[in-house]
């Protein structure tokens, strides 16, 4: 699963590179993402495989909080990230003949930069508050990476700074994005059904339909572990979710945009097929 995932993701990230065709907001966004997820899946899957295959699980308290660090810096940074493509995709069919104006190249690098510090800020200030509380309690974490909620369990000083914290930081990074999904997608559908032909309708919602099913995996196992009372957690449960979000997502997402994106399968098609396209 970890080859697959780095050598999926590395290939989109390539092929948009190497293809003058898929030099484009929606394309650079996507190749943002493929490489958010190979930096996600090097953060948890290295040191699981070391465990599985020493059979020494142990990690220090600084491993363990950078660890942390860099999971919920690269999570807040994918959620940002398929925010900003909804918006893409919402100005692309909704507002077409200004869609060269609104999404140019400066606004992208400015969405995208954006996303990066306000995650790295909000993954920041959580760690920053991890450190500085006590575990004096098991040191065993039921968990096959440093996760806050498991983290938490284990905490035996007071932790309702860090909760507040958290809650905010959830509605910054998990309320507000949803909520611009959720409505772009919402004037999305509105556009689509005042088109007059079917074919047109499919024509049109095929090009947002990827971005769609890898919003849905992701947010959808996310809530199920994040948004819910930490008193209510279960370690089983937390960890068959988590590994949903944290291996199988980015593994199945080149696919997801591959499959489903005749530009994309032709882009790849012209990288194995034709290597001149990547000099010319």
């Amino acid at each position: 699963m970890y080859l697959v995932t780095l050598l999926g993701n590395l290939l989109i990230i390539l092929a948009i590179g190497c293809d003058q065709h898929l030099h484009t907001p929606m394309y650079f966004f996507l190749a943002n993402l493929s490489f958010i997820d190979t930096c996600f899946t090097c953060t948890i899957v290295p040191k699981v495989l070391v465990n599985i295959h020493t059979r020494h699980r142990t990690i220090s308290r600084t491993g363990c909080l950078m660890q942390m660090y860099f999971f919920m810096a690269l999570a807040l940074l994918d959620d940002f990230l398929l925010a900003v493509m909804a918006y893409d995709r919402y100005v692309a069919i909704c507002l077409p003949l200004h869609y060269t104006t609104i999404m140019c190249l400066q606004r992208c690098l400015l969405l995208v930069t954006t996303c990066w510090l306000f995650s790295n800020l909000l993954a920041f200030s959580l760690t920053l508050l991890m450190a500085q509380l006590s575990f004096c309690a098991s040191h065993s974490i039921p968990h096959f990476f440093c996760d806050l909620l498991p983290l938490l369990k284990l905490a035996c000083s007071d932790t309702h700074t860090f909760h507040f914290m958290m809650f905010i930081d959830t509605a910054l990074s998990g309320v507000i994005p949803l909520v611009c999904v959720l409505v772009s997608y919402a004037h999305i559908i509105h556009t689509i059904l005042r088109i007059p032909s079917a074919g047109g309708k499919h024509k049109v919602f095929s090009t947002c339909g990827s971005h769609l099913t890898v919003v849905t995996l992701f947010y959808g196992t996310v809530f199920l572990v994040y948004f819910q009372p930490s008193s209510s957690y279960s370690a089983d449960t937390g960890m068959v979710e988590s590994i949903v979000y944290t291996m199988v997502t980015p593994m199945l997402n080149p696919f997801i945009y591959s499959l489903r994106n005749k530009d994309m399968k032709g882009a790849l098609w012209r990288l194995f097929g034709l290597r001149k396209s990547c000099t010319s």
